[in-house]
């Protein structure tokens, strides 16, 4: 047995089998210096007369998981390209051994590769379109020659995951075994060696069957309609080449988009945020602070949110006990998340005996008392102080030491309502937004008393819940409905000036927004705002008026638009209420400019964001553009609210 230890690379050769193990974590990312090291070990295994195969494997929970996206658009030698320029040319067959997961960069390694031998529970994926760009490495070309166009286009024009089993049937797998994929590999090898048939690469290979390139585009017309990004659209230009030119020409051609594509404003501002998601996501608390051990979960409050509470929390794994005083409220509640989970299975999202398993971890009471070994209480009631105050009161008498109680309240001063217990300490806000089991976004609310531990364990809670947790300080609204409520008191003084509810909309979907601010109240009920208005006994002549005739929404058939058969419509009537308020109110209406309207609504919006920054309230102008494209739906690929002011508001 050879052995050369480097420090990123080692390599060890046994029976003619050169076994190159990289060994860079967490995700063994691509970077200079780790790609500088497997070139030296290719080089290496080339001169070893004693090797007649090569297997490139990895360290750790995974195979290489991608680029150093740090990186990317730096003239760094030695380039992706010439690490499998090496490998294709090294004159001896080289297999990769896959497990966890080969993405972006990892994966077009392993495509440079003759043989690809991966273990079961493994995933392959090209997911650089979500940062605005496409393989650059020959991810695209060599996908499609292997499996053809439809499904390179797939994979590279989503950025989703494959299990290595569909890959499989694709060809862009050879082999799937349950063990370990280095052993399987050298074996293949071996006896390909043997046989004297090494296994060909695949720029020697036929291209696929050509695909039709109208189902192509209305595929990738598809993918960018869920992105809200053009990327597909450049990964096609990149997989027509493939079909149509030789191979050397289609990965000279790719390696051109990919360039352009990082010097794209889109690939800036997705980057951008992918930086920034990691950095909210860490709690701020040092790493020596352990976290609280969090298996029980109680959701008080059996209504819409505590039903999507208790439902993500099934989906990561925990019991889950969902408590309300109305035995009526938890049947209800039990019925629609079973439809809901049933619903799930007959699409094919989640297999029948997940969607069981996830019903039977959700469990109902109606006695809080009977909740007292509970690690964590999740209070989603009524938007009300009084009643969360003396819910938070119940809690303390019944919580034990040092359980965790958080409050869901999406406006409330969370410092008020944990000074209704004796352990201030142990209480924050857990602000999940609607339908909780599906958004991404989680406001961590820290009081000016959370303990350390309890931050730290909300961080990774939200890590396994698969949510983006953003910390954020106590305000009304906290970062994200203050800032919506900024932006949408300049919704009816532009209504009332001239535009109409389906003008300020079309501004917004033009910008890359999925819906608009009307389209967005009506679907939440025009209600919501109006109790809290007159809670506070604040007033908004227009929307006010709306919900005093009982337009509140699509529930109601009728708030900014009418629905006619679930399809909206302008509505006269509020083009009357909007034109007699204006008029009350001296205010000359005119013709509006979308704009304008991105101006007055988005102005308003940033200044608050700025406030949150000068209070302390948001860590970072970062912070604020995760919340925004998580939970608001700012557009992807403007980076979020600070990001596209600071960057000159370029259009979508």
């Amino acid at each position: 047995m050879d052995t050369l230890t480097q420090p990123l690379v080692r390599s060890v050769t046994e029976d003619g089998i050169a076994t190159l193990t990289i060994d860079r974590p967490p995700a063994n990312a691509l970077s200079q210096d780790l790609r500088a090291a497997i070139l030296a070990a290719l080089d290496h295994a080339a001169a070893d007369t004693g090797v007649e195969g090569v297997i490139l494997a990895c360290a750790g929970k995974t195979f290489i998981a991608g680029a150093e996206i740090s990186e990317l658009g730096l003239p760094l030698s030695p380039t992706l390209p010439e690490v499998l320029e090496r490998i294709e040319g090294l004159g001896k067959p080289v297999a990769a051994a896959l497990h966890g997961t080969a993405l972006g960069g990892g994966f077009e390694v392993a495509l440079a590769c003759g043989l690809r031998v991966a273990r079961a529970d493994s995933k392959i994926g090209l997911p650089e379109v979500r940062l605005g760009i496409l393989p650059g490495s020959g991810g695209t070309v060599r996908a499609t020659r292997l499996a053809g166009a439809e499904v390179a286009q797939t994979l590279a024009g989503s950025g989703e995951m494959m299990p290595v089993e569909t890959a499989l049937t694709h060809g862009l797998v050879d082999e799937v075994v349950p063990g370990d994929p280095v052993e399987a590999a050298a074996a293949r090898l071996r006896a390909l060696i043997a046989d004297g048939t090494p296994p060909a690469l695949v720029r020697n290979r036929m291209p696929a069957i050509a695909a039709d390139t109208d189902q192509l585009e209305l595929l990738a017309a598809a993918q960018q309609r869920k992105l809200r990004a053009p990327t597909p659209r450049v990964v096609l230009q990149s997989i027509l080449n493939a079909q149509s030119l030789p191979f050397d020409e289609a990965l000279t051609k790719e390696r051109e988009i990919f360039l352009d594509a990082v010097a794209s404003p889109t690939s800036a501002a997705l980057r951008h945020l992918f930086f920034a998601e990691r950095a909210a996501a860490k709690s701020g608390i040092d790493r020596s602070v352990a976290a609280r051990g969090i298996s029980s979960v109680c959701v008080i409050g059996a209504g819409t949110m505590g039903r999507g509470i208790a439902m993500a929390f099934a989906d990561a794994g925990f019991s889950v006990t969902l408590c309300d005083l109305s035995q009526d409220a938890l049947d209800a509640a039990l019925a629609a998340i079973g439809t809901l989970y049933d619903g799930m299975a007959a699409k094919g999202r989640i297999a029948a005996s997940d969607a069981e398993g996830r019903k039977a971890r959700i469990a109902t009471t109606t006695d809080l008392a009977t909740q007292i070994d509970c690690d964590l209480f999740v209070e989603a009631a009524f938007e009300d102080m009084g009643v969360k105050k003396s819910l938070f009161a119940q809690l303390d008498a019944v919580a034990k030491p040092g359980a965790i109680l958080a409050t869901n309240t999406s406006y409330l001063n969370v410092n008020e309502i944990a000074a209704a217990t004796s352990r201030p300490q142990d209480v924050l806000g857990l602000h999940f937004f609607s339908p909780a089991n599906i958004m991404k976004l989680l406001e961590v609310v820290q009081t000016t008393a959370t303990a350390p531990d309890v931050l730290q364990t909300a961080s990774l809670l939200a890590k396994r819940l698969n949510k983006q947790a953003v910390t954020v300080g106590v305000c009304r609204g906290f970062v994200g409905n203050r800032m919506l409520q900024a932006r949408n008191r300049a919704v009816p003084q532009l209504l009332c000036e001239g535009a109409t509810p389906a003008q300020i909309d079309e501004a917004f979907r033009a910008l890359g927004w999925p819906m608009g601010p009307c389209e967005v109240q009506d679907l939440s009920g025009l209600d919501i705002a109006w109790r809290m208005r007159k809670a506070e006994g604040l007033s908004e002549p227009v929307a006010d008026t709306l919900c005093e005739r009982g337009r509140l929404g699509q529930k109601a058939g009728k708030g900014w638009y009418d629905y006619v058969d679930g399809k909206k419509q302008p509505s006269d009537e509020v083009y009357e209420v909007v034109a007699a308020i204006a008029t009350g109110q001296g205010i000359r209406q005119r013709q509006i400019t979308a704009e304008e309207i991105i101006a007055r609504t988005h102005d308003p919006m940033i200044a608050e964001g700025e406030a949150l920054l000068a209070e302390g309230i948001a860590r970072s102008r970062d912070d604020i553009d995760v919340v925004w494209v998580n939970g608001y739906g700012f557009p992807r690929a403007l980076g979020g609210p600070m990001y596209w002011d600071a960057n000159g508001r370029p259009k979508a």
